[in-house]
C-alpha cells in the first residue's frame, strides 16, 4: 500500500458518507455527508472535495446480507464505486462493509455525537478497516 491520503465513502441511495485517512497512521475521520437523489451525489461536487483531498486511492464500502448475498444496496455501491473510479481516474479500492453503519451508531451514542453524521462515521470505519487490513 502506497503511504498517502486515502477517501473512503458508505454510498446509499439517499446519503454519501465521506471520510478521509492516513496510510502512515491507519487513522480516518468523518468528513461530511451528502445527499444524494436515488443513489446519485452531487457528482461535480464530490469531484470538487476528491481534487481538493487528492487522495491516492478511494475506498468504497459494499454492503452485502448477513450470508453474503448481494442486495440493492450491494447493486448501488458497486454501481456508485464504478462511477467513482470512471470519473476521477483514482485506484477504486472495495471492501465489505457488513455492520458498519450499526457499529458507527454505537460510536456515535457512545461519544454523544448526533446521528445525522452516521453516514460520514460509517465510512471512516470502512475507511480505517481497508487500512488495518493492507498493513503486513
Amino acid at each position: 500500500m502506497s503511504s498517502g491520503t486515502y477517501l473512503g465513502f458508505d454510498a446509499g441511495s439517499k446519503r454519501l458518507g465521506i471520510a478521509a485517512g492516513e496510510a502512515i497512521t491507519g487513522n480516518a475521520r468523518a468528513l461530511e455527508v451528502f445527499e444524494c437523489h436515488e443513489g446519485t451525489p452531487d457528482w461535480s461536487r464530490l469531484e470538487s472535495l476528491i481534487r481538493e483531498w487528492r487522495p491516492t486511492a478511494l475506498v468504497v464500502g459494499i454492503p452485502r446480507h448477513a450470508d453474503g448475498s448481494a442486495s440493492h444496496s450491494t447493486r448501488l455501491a458497486e454501481r456508485f464505486a464504478g462511477e467513482l473510479a470512471r470519473r476521477t481516474g483514482c485506484s477504486v479500492h472495495r471492501i465489505d462493509e457488513h455492520l458498519s453503519s450499526h457499529e458507527a451508531r454505537s460510536d456515535l451514542r457512545q461519544r454523544g455525537r448526533p446521528a445525522k453524521v452516521i453516514d460520514a462515521e460509517a465510512a471512516r470505519i470502512i475507511l480505517e478497516t481497508w487500512l488495518s487490513e493492507q498493513t503486513p
